[in-house]
């Protein structure tokens, strides 16, 4: 049996009427950038994440990035990062000439551990860029008071996280001082190539973001500002219009896939419950645990990917591939082993939460068109590879 990490044809092909009108619509009105298909994606998803603004951008990376131009961050600054995420979340903040501070990874969920935020605040330190890693929320309550008892702006990096809701009921990116996505391909809400987006409750830095996204002039050619070429095109935002409308459907069936994982490899003996953090006899592959789940909050989880823990990680990869499953390592190299960060200088024993996430960590086919064959396959091999190791 073949089973791929991401089928995109196959999400495609059950929308296919809705997304050939909607291309075939764009090339009849030859109106390709800030057209009315941008505007009313921006304002399909300011109702859906429940924030004042929502402006559509160039790709995730870009919505990073303006983000912090728009906060002024320059050269000389300190922005807190998690040392375990996309690369984006630090290069961003390289690119503007700012320094990028490492923080370790929480042990249950990856995301980053709001107990070593503060020791790496200094005078210098401008904003915190918390990444709502595989599609759940970090600690935003906690994050958000450290922000506020040192003035410190926080941008939330939610590129797989779009919908994800926090304890309290709120989308993740509505709660910060801006919220980033991206619409690459392969996120739960994916376009036809790059897109991004950026929101904020705050109608001025709203406003300086929507004249950033054009080079910062305001009129056309006049420039107070500088920003850049940020515009998310008419393409992509109808492929998003088609698509929002089954974004809930498509997060409970990747819900739906995770919990059955987690039930078929308690079955086979390889694990005993979720969130456990120690490998031996009992828990031979550790599970994804879903921190926030409660009767209130729907979305506390949406598994933009489903991420277990391994012995032999590298062995299991190449062995999975032998019977045609696709596997993903997110992410190989944490910031602080990264050679364009050496300079940095950072201590190996300050992260080893995500030294041992990059070593052990591997993410499975987890898409809502999965069938329940296809997961209990790729659970039979793991199972098969362990035991024979």
């Amino acid at each position: 049996m073949k089973v791929a990490l991401l089928d995109l044809k196959a999400q495609y092909n059950t929308i296919k009427t809705e997304l050939d009108e909607a291309l075939i619509k764009v090339a009849v009105s030859q109106h390709f950038i800030l057209g009315p298909e941008v505007t009313k994606m921006e304002k399909s998803m300011a109702e859906y994440l429940g924030c004042k603004f929502a402006l559509g951008v160039s790709s995730g990376t870009d919505a990073l990035l303006i983000a912090l131009m728009a906060l002024d961050i320059k050269a000389g600054d300190e922005v807190i990062v998690p040392t375990y995420s996309f690369f984006a979340t630090a290069g961003v903040v390289a690119r503007l000439n700012a320094t990028p501070v490492f923080v370790d990874s929480d042990p249950v969920t990856f995301n980053i551990d709001p107990k070593e935020i503060e020791k790496r605040i200094t005078p210098k330190t401008k904003a915190i860029v918390p990444v709502h890693l595989y599609g759940q929320s970090s600690d935003m309550t906690a994050i958000m008071e450290l922000a506020n008892k040192h003035n410190l702006a926080v941008v939330e990096d939610g590129a797989q996280a779009i919908g994800v809701q926090y304890k309290d009921g709120r989308k993740v990116g509505t709660i910060g001082t801006i919220g980033c996505f991206s619409f690459f391909p392969s996120k739960n809400l994916g376009c036809f190539g790059d897109g991004g987006l950026v929101v904020t409750n705050d109608e001025a830095l709203a406003e300086r973001l929507r004249i950033m996204r054009v080079h910062g002039g305001k009129p056309k050619y006049y420039h107070k500002v500088i920003g850049g070429n940020f515009r998310i095109d008419e393409i992509q935002s109808a492929v998003l219009n088609v698509k929002l409308p089954h974004l809930e459907g498509w997060s409970a069936k990747r819900r739906e896939n995770a919990t059955l994982y987690t039930e078929l490899f308690k079955k086979a003996g390889l694990a005993e419950e979720e969130g456990k953090l120690a490998l031996d006899e009992n828990n031979k592959v550790l599970l994804p645990k879903p921190v926030y789940k409660s009767d209130t909050v729907t979305n506390y989880h949406i598994y933009n990917q489903y991420v277990i823990r391994v012995e032999k990680r590298d062995e299991l990869k190449k062995f999975l591939g032998e019977k045609e499953i696709g596997v993903e390592i997110y992410y190989p190299v944490p910031f602080h082993r990264q050679e364009c960060f050496a300079f940095l200088n950072e201590k190996e024993s300050d992260f080893p939460v995500a030294n041992y996430a990059a070593e052990h960590s591997l993410a499975l086919p987890i898409y809502p068109e999965l069938t329940n064959e296809q997961i209990a396959y790729v659970v039979d091999c793991i199972a098969e590879f362990i035991k024979a190791n």
